[in-house]
């Protein structure tokens, strides 16, 4: 490695697909302790 080499950068797609998957993760561990609590409370 030099350091004249270009940044390791990820395609913008790649970087959206990621961010994308995070928002999903995110969103389907808040449903899940949704989910927990109002079973919970049954």
């Amino acid at each position: 490695m030099l350091w004249s080499d270009p940044e390791n950068e990820p395609p913008k797609e790649m970087r959206d697909a990621q961010a994308m998957l995070r928002r999903m993760g995110l969103l389907l561990a808040l449903a899940m302790l949704v989910a927990m609590l109002a079973v919970g409370l049954h």
